[in-house]
């Protein structure tokens, strides 16, 4: 009894109940009473908010998300369902619909038997994120606010706010044969691609000697290579403050940033994107390291974009680059996203932090 009556009693019930006390017990032993009417008005609020507690809802609610996904400025919204299975009317009612960081009350009003009742409580998209919705909660309070009792209907769901992109062309022409990789002007003492036969020089490896060559020309010979590389794209974006001159230059480069991300995995490429790690607030010195998304499909790219933001405490481009450029192998075009306040000479260094060949294009 005493784990159901403190479940339902507010702050404000119980200081209520502790001045009610005091008032019959003072205005009693001095003979008071003023504060004996102090007293019995509490004990009338106390009878009230008892009453408001009688019975329970016969409805039955459900929320229905018609898209868990959507874009930047799209429309988005959960529907609140109440059914009423009995054969008699419903009284009024109301429920709450937490949306995010905010509180939406939906006023139910009487359904009559049988009877349904639905209503769209809208889902603010104006900026990228990931929303809680949910879960509608019943409440039966008095007026006064003593006692309250929520009932829990529905659990909680998500929407993923995925940030604008643009349908880039595809970067493909026609299927990709790209298993051996695409030969390059750069020559190399083993690879794939046959360049040419030159005279063995002091250091090269034995393995390559041509002997068919060697015993025409009488001198040792080996073959030589043109070095070949898979067309393996990274997209690599700052998220340091300072890199940036507002919040929505910020949302412009996480934009353009998963355009390009997107479409390379629709087209079949290998891409990685990558973004700096943010250092802990307790931490003694920055990590060295950056976070790689997941670019399995589209959407899980873009699921992960939802929530990358502004760090204070993070690598600059120029040693995410050198991190990207010294871990992946194989790159081909590297794409650097940067903000306004990002100078020449910051992307001239981040670009040499990349292995010779490699095609570095800065986005600003």
């Amino acid at each position: 009894l005493w784990g159901e009556v403190s479940s339902v009693v507010t702050g404000l019930g119980w200081t209520v109940a502790a001045l009610t006390l005091v008032a019959f017990v003072a205005g009693y032993r001095f003979g008071l009473r003023e504060i004996v009417v102090v007293g019995f008005a509490g004990a009338v609020l106390a009878v009230v908010a008892a009453v408001a507690l009688i019975g329970r809802s016969r409805l039955a609610i459900r929320m229905r998300l018609p898209q868990h996904r959507v874009a930047v400025g799209d429309e988005a919204g959960v529907i609140v369902t109440a059914e009423n299975p009995t054969r008699l009317p419903s009284v009024p009612t109301t429920v709450e619909v937490p949306v995010g960081s905010g509180l939406v009350d939906v006023a139910i009003p009487a359904i009559g038997p049988q009877g349904t009742f639905e209503r769209q409580v809208p889902v603010p998209t104006l900026r990228r994120g990931v929303l809680d919705v949910g879960p509608v909660t019943g409440v039966r309070a008095d007026p006064v606010g003593l006692v309250r009792r929520e009932v829990v209907w529905t659990a909680r769901e998500q929407v993923i706010v995925h940030p604008r992109t643009i349908a880039i062309p595809s970067t493909s022409t026609g299927l990709v044969r790209d298993l051996e990789g695409q030969a390059t002007t750069d020559l190399s003492p083993s690879d794939i691609a046959f360049h040419a036969i030159r005279e063995y020089m002091p250091g090269d490896d034995p393995r390559t000697i041509h002997w068919k060559s060697t015993a025409k020309s009488g001198a040792l010979m080996v073959r030589q290579f043109e070095d070949t590389r898979r067309s393996h794209l990274v997209v690599a974006l700052g998220i340091a403050r300072g890199e940036f001159a507002d919040d929505e230059e910020f949302e412009l480069a996480v934009s353009a940033a998963a355009s390009p991300g997107a479409r390379a995995i629709r087209d079949g490429r290998e891409v990685s994107v990558v973004v700096s790690q943010r250092t802990p607030e307790f931490a003694k010195r920055a990590v060295y390291a950056v976070r790689t998304l997941p670019t399995v499909t589209p959407t899980r790219l873009l699921d992960d974009f939802a929530s990358v933001g502004l760090a204070d405490a993070c690598l600059p481009i120029a040693e995410v680059s050198r991190i990207v450029g010294s871990d992946t192998e194989g790159i081909s075009v590297a794409f650097l996203v940067v903000g306004s306040t990002v100078g020449l000479p910051a992307l001239r260094l981040a670009a040499t932090r990349f292995p010779v060949g490699v095609e570095v294009v800065a986005v600003i």
